[in-house]
């Protein structure tokens, strides 16, 4: 089975929560790790998402960061409700 990482700038214009994470994370960008692998037995490629992960800053450790795993559907709604606020 093959796997691939791909990794994306996520930008929120607002303090935010993600479910999952116990704590308001500051508004800023955030890498976003999504970890795929091919789905075997198709006669064309396809790929299946099997984790996603945001790098966020360490609580109490000025200047750390950690890279948490979320639900994608989590860092959807995050953005939505980001999205909803600047209006």
């Amino acid at each position: 089975m093959t796997t691939r990482s791909r990794r994306e700038t996520v930008t929120f214009r607002h303090p935010f929560r993600i479910r999952g994470i116990d704590r308001l994370l500051p508004a800023g960008a955030y890498e976003v790790v999504t970890d795929e692998e091919t789905i075997e037995g198709l006669s064309f490629q396809a790929w299946r998402r099997v984790a996603t992960m945001i790098t966020v800053p360490a609580e109490g450790m000025r200047g750390s960061t950690e890279l948490l795993s979320i639900g994608s559907v989590d860092l959807a709604d995050a953005q939505r409700v980001d999205a909803s606020a600047a209006q």
